[in-house]
C-alpha cells in the first residue's frame, strides 16, 4: 500500500468534514441534527474501546474502519464546536500542533536529550511530564492528581495516578513490598467479611484497596490492568460458551449438574 500524498490526505479530510456538515444541515439526517456534546459522549468512548479490541486481537483489516470510526466522532464536535462559535477542526489541529511541538523541545527546541540517542524513551517522558506540570501550573493545578478525569475506567484512573505519584518518587523501588501489600489488603478483605456483623461499606472500602494494590502490582509488572482485565474477561467469555455448549450436548440443563461436573467442562474448555 503506497502512502498518500498531502493532496489525497487533504482532499480526503475536506470531504469527510463537508460530509459532517450536511449531516448537520436543514436537509441532513434527523438523528445527526438532534445530537450534542453530551448526548455523544457514550459513542465516543464506546469507539475507543473498539479500536483497543481491534488492535489486541490483531484484526489489522479491520483497524481502518474503527479508527474511521472513532475520527467521526472527533469531526462531530469540531462540527457543533463551529455551529456555536467556539471552534473548528483547524483550531482543534492547530492547538494540537503548537502543543505537541511544545512537549518535544527536543525535537523543535533549543532541549537536547543527554544521551546520544535523541530518541531515549525515559527522558523524553521525564520531560514530557515535566512540561505537563508546568501547564497545570499555568492552569493553577498545583497537584499531581488535578487533572486526571474522573470519567476514566476506574483501573485505568488508578493506575494513572499511581504512575502521577510514582513520577516524584512516591512509589516502592522493588517488588517485594507490592506484593506484600496486595497480601495484606486480602487479609483485611477477610477479616472484614468474617465479622459476626459485616460492614458491607467496610468490606467495600477495603475491596478498593485491593483492587488499587492489584492495580501497582500489575504497574510493576508492566502490564496495562485495564488491558489486562480485558483479556481476561474474554477469555473467561470463550470458555463459558465451551461449557454451555458441553451442558447442551448432554441434554442435562445446568441444574442438573453437579459443581464437579461443571468443573470439569471446564477444565476441558481450557485445554481447547
Amino acid at each position: 500500500m503506497t502512502m498518500p500524498d498531502k493532496q489525497q490526505t487533504a482532499m480526503a479530510l475536506e470531504d469527510l468534514l463537508e460530509l459532517m456538515a450536511r449531516l448537520r444541515g436543514p436537509d441532513g439526517c434527523p438523528w445527526d441534527k438532534a445530537q450534542s456534546f453530551e448526548s455523544i459522549v457514550p459513542h465516543t468512548l464506546e469507539e475507543a474501546y473498539e479500536v483497543a479490541e481491534t488492535i489486541e486481537q490483531q484484526q489489522w483489516q479491520a483497524l481502518p474502519g474503527e479508527l474511521g470510526d472513532l475520527l467521526f466522532q472527533v469531526v462531530f464536535y469540531c462540527q457543533l464546536g463551529a455551529e456555536q462559535g467556539q471552534f473548528d477542526f483547524a483550531s482543534v489541529a492547530t492547538q494540537l500542533v503548537t502543543k505537541l511541538k511544545q512537549r518535544h523541545p527536543h525535537i523543535y527546541g533549543d532541549s537536547r536529550l543527554t544521551t546520544p540517542d535523541s530518541r531515549n524513551a525515559e527522558q523524553a517522558l521525564s520531560q514530557w511530564e515535566a512540561l505537563k506540570t508546568q501547564e497545570r501550573e499555568k492552569r493553577q493545578q498545583y497537584s499531581l492528581m488535578d487533572d486526571i478525569p474522573l470519567a476514566l475506567p476506574a483501573l485505568t484512573r488508578a493506575n494513572k495516578i499511581q504512575k502521577r505519584a510514582a513520577s516524584v518518587g512516591f512509589d516502592w523501588q522493588i517488588l517485594a513490598p507490592v506484593v506484600a501489600k496486595v497480601h495484606e489488603e486480602i487479609e483485611e478483605v477477610m477479616a472484614e467479611v468474617e465479622q459476626t456483623e459485616v460492614d458491607y461499606q467496610r468490606v467495600l472500602d477495603e475491596m478498593g484497596d485491593l483492587l488499587f494494590a492489584t492495580v501497582n502490582l500489575a504497574r510493576h509488572l508492566k502490564v496495562n490492568p485495564e488491558q489486562a482485565l480485558r483479556h481476561a474477561n474474554r477469555k473467561f467469555s470463550e470458555r463459558f460458551r465451551s461449557v454451555e455448549t458441553q451442558v447442551a450436548q448432554s441434554q442435562r440443563g445446568f441444574d442438573e449438574h453437579s459443581l464437579d461436573e461443571l468443573e470439569a467442562y471446564w477444565v476441558r474448555a481450557k485445554q481447547e
